[in-house]
């Protein structure tokens, strides 16, 4: 009798350890993720009244920082804000940083120019022309590299939404809420594409915060500039409205997705042949020019010497 009961006590005490330990690890994930989604939200919002803690930067950083908000007097312009989001950057401390580089970079450039043709002889005018522009080619670096950041967030997002949606359209044929579907999905292709599971995630969180979904999806595409993510967002808002069917429309609009992606490829593949004109005359041309002409141009050269 004694053994029967440890033959049941034992693994039951097991099962019951096991279960506490991974709920406790999935508990501290899943608060952990969530108080770091809540940190990025609170960011988003750009108000002064959030209490998020300070990241530790540098003293250079910190001193572009505070030459930012003393030129801008603290306020940033909307556009600046909606671009930075697009592309990322979602510390309320972006915008300060951002100007206090781009000026930087501006009286750097001045005083590099004007040190390096000081010793030129060049008239007034000219000089004066060339620091400028060593002022302001330096002023510009940071909106390219504000650009290219946010296309190729745009880009990832656009290259993998189709297998996102292919999952999501998954789970809400097996019977999952689109909710929770939205949840697994973020997390499930978080080693593949980053920037599209903290967009889905942010979105979903925001849900659990009290926003409508159509406020949260229309938040979404805003803060990432997509526009399949737009389309997505309406989508979902004319399915809630109408009351049709969800894996439906996510089915086609994966569909439609990929078929304009296949599109794009077939357009890129058409143009490469016009583009490659331009480095086969500049580099590929002289040479095998020179390579065919040159025996010819040496006989033709002896012949005409010898006579």
């Amino acid at each position: 009798m004694n053994l029967t009961r440890q033959e049941i006590v034992i693994p039951a005490l097991t099962f019951f350890s096991v279960i506490t330990i991974g709920s406790s690890i999935l508990l501290l994930l899943q608060m952990r993720r969530r108080k770091t989604l809540e940190t990025k939200l609170r960011d988003v919002t750009w108000t002064d009244t959030d209490k998020i803690p300070s990241v530790k930067k540098s003293v250079f950083l910190h001193l572009l920082e505070r030459f930012g908000n003393l030129v801008s007097h603290g306020q940033a312009s909307t556009s600046l804000l909606e671009q930075l989001v697009r592309a990322g950057y979602l510390s309320r401390n972006a915008p300060a940083l951002y100007t206090g580089i781009k000026l930087f970079l501006f009286m750097g450039g001045l005083i590099a120019t004007a040190i390096f043709i000081a010793a030129m002889k060049a008239s007034i005018p000219t000089k004066a022309l060339l620091v400028s522009l060593g002022g302001a080619v330096p002023f510009f670096i940071p909106n390219i590299v504000l650009l290219l950041q946010e296309k190729k967030r745009r880009d990832e997002i656009c290259q993998h939404l189709p297998e996102a949606i292919d999952l999501l359209e998954i789970c809400v044929s097996s019977g999952i809420g689109l909710e929770m579907a939205w949840n697994m999905v973020s997390d499930e292709i978080q080693d593949v594409s980053p920037v599209l599971a903290s967009a889905m995630a942010l979105t979903n969180f925001e849900i659990h915060l009290g926003a409508s979904r159509t406020e949260a999806m229309r938040h979404m595409s805003a803060r990432t500039g997509a526009q399949a993510l737009s389309s997505l967002a309406a989508i979902l808002i004319q399915t809630d409205r109408f009351g049709t069917s969800v894996a439906s429309a996510l089915k086609e609009f994966a569909a439609s997705m990929r078929d304009d992606r296949r599109f794009t490829a077939e357009e890129s593949a058409e143009k490469l042949p016009i583009k490659m004109i331009i480095p086969m005359v500049l580099f590929i041309f002289p040479a095998v020019a020179l390579v065919v002409v040159a025996p010819a141009a040496i006989n033709i050269a002896k012949v005409i010497l010898s006579r």
